[in-house]
């Protein structure tokens, strides 16, 4: 229920309603992973930095870690600055062409989500599929982690 609400919040305009202090009434806040990953961007000078809700989006859509693709696109492409086609994930051998690139995000995500060659993976085993060098899946990891904390890491 969280994560649909979630779902719905972020479609509406990117926020998140978080508890307010007891007597208070709620207040809105910008989902942390929005606000980290248009930093994120930002850093990078990344021109992809206004599709970062849509890359929260199709992440929550597709059940996939929301710095998963974000980190994909930065390693094939420095997210954005280096695309052909509007093809900032190098997908397809990077010869795959998308109308737009907000269609490669949710395109991207559907497959990595639903095809016969990731469903039911998890993220390592994805990235190992999507490009099997070790270095790959070790460099798109340290992307992600310079995006912002693994949702699945419950230590403090």
């Amino acid at each position: 229920m969280k994560k649909l609400m979630t779902q719905i919040l972020i479609g509406m305009g990117v926020f998140a309603m978080t508890p307010g202090i007891v007597g208070h009434s709620a207040e809105t806040r910008p989902d942390f992973r929005l606000v980290r990953l248009q930093q994120f961007f930002e850093q990078k000078r990344a021109p992809i930095q206004h599709l970062a809700p849509d890359f929260i989006e199709a992440a929550d859509r597709h059940d996939l870690d929301w710095r998963l693709l974000p980190g994909i696109s930065i390693v094939e492409s420095s997210g954005g600055k280096y695309k052909k086609n509007n093809n900032i994930f190098g997908w397809g051998n990077g010869d795959r062409k998308f109308p737009t690139v907000r269609h490669g995000i949710y395109t991207v995500a559907n497959n990595l989500s639903t095809s016969k060659y990731y469903r039911n993976k998890d993220t390592d085993r994805i990235l190992k599929t999507y490009n099997p060098r070790p270095e790959y899946l070790k460099r798109v990891r340290e992307v992600m982690s310079e995006i912002g904390p693994d949702p699945e890491d419950t230590s403090d």
